[in-house]
C-alpha cells in the first residue's frame, strides 16, 4: 500500500468511522429507551462476521505494512464495514420509528398528486401487465447484491478512493435518511389510498405488509424485540432504495463494461420503488436528491480535511479533489 491512492483510501477508511460510530451510538442508547431489544444470536452472529473481516484487513495492513495487498485490505475492510452499517441502521430505523411522529402519509399523497402523479393509476396500470409487475419486482430485490459487490469491483480494479467515498456517502445518506424519517413517519401509499394490498393481485406487496405490520406495532407497543433478518424496510421519505440506487450507479459507472449495465439495472429499482415497495413519488425524487447531496459532500468534507491548513482554495481546484474525480 505504498501508492498514494492506497494511502489516501486507507486515511478515508478510517475517517468512515466516525458515521458509522454515531449511528451505533444512537442504537445503543434508543434501545433501552424505546423499551426495544435485539435478539441476540442472529445479531451476534452478522456482528461477529463483520468483526471478522475487519480483523483480517486490519491485521493483513498491520503486518505486512507497505507490502500489504490493498485489494484484500479494502475489499474485506469494506465488506465489514457495509455489514456492521446494516446491522445497526436497520434496528436504528426502528428506534426511530418509536418516536411515534404524526404519520404524514396522507401530505405525501397530497404532493404526488399536485405534481399530476397519483399512485393510485400507476399500480393499477402495472397490475393490468402483469409482466411488467414481475419485472419490476425482481428489480426491487436489487438493492442487497450491490452491497457486497461495490466493495469487491472497485478493490479489484483499484478505485481505492472511489469505494471509500461510495463508503461515506452511503453511510452520510443513512444517517439523514433515519433522522428525516423520525419526523416525517409514513406507511405507503395503498395506506393513503385506504386499499387493501390485495386490491393489485399482479402486483407483490409482500414488501408493503411488512411495513405495515411492523410499523402499526411500533405505533401500538406490540412490539418489543427485533430480530434482524425479519426486518422490514419501515422508512417511507425518503427513500432509501432510489438514494442507494444512485449511489451504486455513482460507484460503478467508470467501470469498463459494467457501469452501463449497473445504471440500467438501478433505473429499473427505481421504477420499482413507487409499486412493489409502495413508496410515494416525493419519497423517490427526496431519495434521488439526498443520494446526490451524499455524494457532493462526502467528495467536499475529504478534498478540504486533506487541504493544506490555511488555505481558502475551494475543494475543486485542489489536488485531491482532482484524484477524487479521477478514481
Amino acid at each position: 500500500m505504498h501508492d498514494t491512492d492506497s494511502r489516501t483510501a486507507w486515511q478515508l477508511f478510517h475517517l468512515n468511522w466516525f458515521p458509522i460510530l454515531g449511528m451505533g451510538t444512537l442504537l445503543a442508547l434508543g434501545l433501552p429507551s424505546t423499551g426495544l431489544s435485539l435478539e441476540p444470536v442472529a445479531y451476534g452472529v452478522t456482528v461477529a462476521i463483520a468483526v471478522a473481516l475487519l480483523a483480517v484487513a486490519y491485521g493483513h495492513r498491520i503486518v505486512k505494512g507497505e507490502l500489504a495487498d490493498p485489494k484484500l485490505v479494502f475489499s474485506l475492510g469494506t465488506i465489514g464495514q457495509v455489514i456492521l452499517t446494516c446491522a445497526i441502521v436497520g434496528p436504528l430505523s426502528y428506534v426511530a420509528g418509536k418516536l411515534n411522529w404524526p404519520l404524514q402519509d396522507q401530505a405525501l399523497l397530497a404532493i404526488d398528486r399536485a405534481l399530476g402523479l397519483d399512485p393510485e393509476p400507476i399500480a393499477r396500470y402495472v397490475n393490468d401487465h402483469p409482466w411488467l409487475a414481475t419485472c419490476l419486482a425482481r428489480a426491487y430485490v436489487l438493492i442487497k447484491i450491490p452491497l457486497l459487490g461495490v466493495p469487491v469491483v472497485l478493490a479489484l480494479t483499484a478505485r481505492y478512493v472511489r469505494l471509500q467515498l461510495f463508503m461515506l456517502a452511503m453511510s452520510l445518506a443513512l444517517a439523514v435518511t433515519i433522522t428525516i424519517s423520525a419526523v416525517v413517519p409514513a406507511i405507503g401509499t395503498f395506506y393513503a389510498l385506504n386499499l387493501p394490498a390485495a386490491h393489485f393481485p399482479e402486483i407483490n406487496t409482500a414488501v408493503y405488509a411488512g411495513q405495515l405490520r411492523d410499523i402499526l406495532a411500533l405505533r401500538d407497543g406490540s412490539l418489543h424485540q427485533l430480530r434482524l433478518f425479519s426486518l422490514s424496510g419501515i422508512v417511507s421519505f425518503p427513500s432509501f432504495h432510489a438514494a442507494s440506487a444512485v449511489l451504486y450507479m455513482w460507484a460503478l459507472w467508470p467501470v469498463r463494461g459494467l457501469g452501463g449495465i449497473v445504471a440500467a439495472l438501478n433505473l429499473l429499482m427505481i421504477a420499482a420503488t413507487p409499486v412493489i415497495g409502495a413508496h410515494y413519488i416525493i419519497d423517490v425524487a427526496a431519495g434521488i436528491a439526498l443520494a446526490a447531496a451524499s455524494i457532493w459532500a462526502a467528495k467536499f468534507y475529504f478534498a478540504r480535511s486533506r487541504a493544506p491548513r490555511g488555505s481558502s482554495a475551494p475543494a475543486s481546484s485542489t489536488g485531491l479533489a482532482s484524484l477524487v474525480q479521477e478514481n
